[in-house]
């Protein structure tokens, strides 16, 4: 159960479906806002959320805006911390080379609840201390394309 204020008119973030991931969540505007091309802004959802101490919300990208309108999260995922009580607000950016205008209450983001570990570290005094993999250093495409 996660406690949440909700200062706009917008409904509460809900899943779309029985097996969704994400929730949406909605822009909290008095008017449109338009993104011009290459241009971000911090667009507000109205949303004040309770995390359990084990968990964070990421917020990512809706798959329909940033296939037809180039409009994507700039952080993405962004994460919002368990002891966060500001207002959630979502980076937006329009990849495209076209104005998008944001109409109020419009479903810009959506939002993942997950559990997560806070690591401790162990310093070792040389990069042979620590254990040998197959892989090794390899990265970045080191296993080729097929």
């Amino acid at each position: 159960m996660i406690r949440i204020y909700n200062k706009s008119n917008n409904p509460l973030p809900a899943y779309a479906s029985k097996s969704a991931a994400g929730m949406d969540l909605r822009a909290d505007l008095s008017e449109p806002v338009v993104l011009q091309p290459l241009e971000r802004k911090l667009i507000p959802t109205g949303l004040f959320i309770e995390l359990p101490s084990d968990c964070e919300a990421q917020v990512r990208p809706r798959s329909g805006l940033a296939l037809k309108h180039g409009i994507t999260v700039l952080n993405s995922p962004g994460t919002i911390d368990a002891d966060y009580r500001g207002e959630i607000g979502v980076i937006l950016v329009n990849l495209s080379q076209e104005p998008f205008e944001i109409q109020p209450g419009e479903r810009i983001a959506q939002m993942v609840i997950s559990k997560f570990v806070q690591a401790e570290f162990e310093e070792v005094a040389t990069l042979e201390d620590l254990s040998a993999t197959e892989r090794g250093a390899g990265g970045f495409g080191h296993s080729g394309k097929k």
